[in-house]
């Protein structure tokens, strides 16, 4: 089962000169459509006074990513899609890239636009890093106390996370784990407690 996705690991900002224009890029980690939206309106409302702020998203952990990129009034082709393409081009999701250019007073023409756009994602890029992520599944297991700290050493060979217990007369365990691993987890859960331990997926 694949259960990783790669995304940037920082926020970051790069600066690239053209002939006089400015071309700032920012990339952003977002996880939904209504955040990249607002990160951009924010990068609009601060840099007002630039001439055009371009960008490409790619949202989604799973199956293909939901995309979109815009020239923002810049000749077609010349800006949304070379961002874009540097980001899909490293398989990364779940982030939004801003380039936002200053005429400097020289026509650059489709090639050195697409070229300056490209440079400046690239830039911001390579300052962001990459991050593997995983997806997980939780679950609630319940076990008696005999077998806890047992349970917690079988927890940990399985790079399990708890995220949470609870202590009565049992513990009650919330654990978050890789969904390659869950299924070899849960075995366990139940070779452990010989098929008496209850257990829930709550995620």
């Amino acid at each position: 089962m694949e259960d990783t996705y790669l995304t940037i690991e920082r926020e970051a900002h790069a600066e690239i000169k053209e002939k006089g224009s400015r071309f700032i890029a920012e990339s952003f980690l977002v996880t939904t459509l209504d955040e990249a939206l607002a990160r951009l309106e924010t990068v609009r409302k601060r840099e007002y006074q630039a001439t055009h702020h371009c960008y490409a998203y790619l949202i989604g952990t799973t199956g293909a990513p939901q995309f979109k990129y815009s020239d923002d009034g810049e000749p077609s082709g010349t800006a949304g899609k070379p961002i874009y393409d540097l980001a899909a081009g490293r398989h990364l999701t779940n982030l939004l890239l801003v380039v936002t250019r200053y005429f400097g007073g020289t026509k650059l023409g489709t090639g050195g636009l697409a070229r300056a756009y490209a440079d400046a994602a690239r830039a911001v890029l390579d300052s962001s890093g990459v991050r593997t992520n995983y997806l997980t599944h939780r679950f609630q297991f319940t076990i008696d106390f005999p077998q806890y700290d047992l349970w917690l050493r079988e927890l940990h060979k399985f790079e399990a996370r708890v995220v949470d217990s609870k202590f009565t007369d049992r513990v009650s365990m919330d654990v978050e784990i890789r969904r390659s691993r869950a299924a070899e987890l849960t075995a366990r859960y139940t070779e452990l407690t010989a098929g008496k331990g209850r257990f829930e997926k709550i995620d």
